[in-house]
């Protein structure tokens, strides 16, 4: 009988032991999250400072749920990336499941948004307490991006609950490996918005 493992479920040291998959210990891995970014015009700066304080107002009001981080937070970040134009196409709620054929096993979970070219997925977090850490997220970020039938190209990952950001990029080729980006959050008074944004459009590049 086949076992079905919703992806929520899933930590890190699954992952490790059903997959092999280890993290990246050279900073050489993933250098998309801080080198040689794109610049951030002002245009952009005022609509992302707009961005905070619609979010700030948010926040007064919890909980704060996905489809609120989505509309108020994440979706201008990705207009202003020019990932609603090609070669991009939006797809959200996707069902997916991986199988582990040696062990009978199935992680199943649902995906909140992924950027089809099979090279960038997107995680929303539904944020109902106030101390939610993304690292909880990140073996479900894993698990999606584990799933992408491309092996001979890197995966990025965004998890976020609207107020910080964190980047993931993993390859498959030979052994699965991940590493991290540092967490951005827009709760600082310089706001760290402008960088999520310059990463993204660094993405962008990339991946066109």
């Amino acid at each position: 009988m086949v076992q079905v493992i919703q992806a929520h479920n899933v930590s890190l040291a699954d992952l490790e032991a059903k997959f092999g998959l280890q993290q990246a210990e050279s900073e050489d891995f993933f250098t998309e999250w801080f080198d040689t970014l794109p610049e951030i015009i002002d245009i952009e700066k005022q609509y992302l400072d707009r961005v905070k304080t619609n979010f700030l107002r948010l926040v007064k009001h919890p909980p704060i749920l996905e489809n609120a981080v989505k509309m108020i937070v994440l979706s201008p970040l990705l207009d202003l990336a020019e990932f609603y134009r090609e070669p991009f196409f939006i797809a959200t709620e996707e069902s997916l499941q991986i199988a582990l054929e040696d062990e009978g096993e199935i992680i199943r979970g649902i995906i909140d948004v992924f950027v089809i070219k099979e090279q960038l997925w997107l995680l929303v977090i539904e944020s109902k307490r106030s101390n939610f850490s993304l690292l909880e997220a990140i073996p479900q970020a894993l698990v999606y991006m584990l799933a992408n039938p491309n092996q001979d190209k890197p995966t990025f990952g965004l998890v976020t609950n609207g107020s910080d950001f964190i980047f993931l990029k993993l390859t498959k080729e030979n052994q699965p490996k991940y590493a991290i980006s540092d967490q951005f959050t827009l709760l600082k008074r310089e706001s760290e918005l402008y960088q999520v944004l310059s990463v993204l459009k660094k993405l962008s590049q990339v991946l066109s």
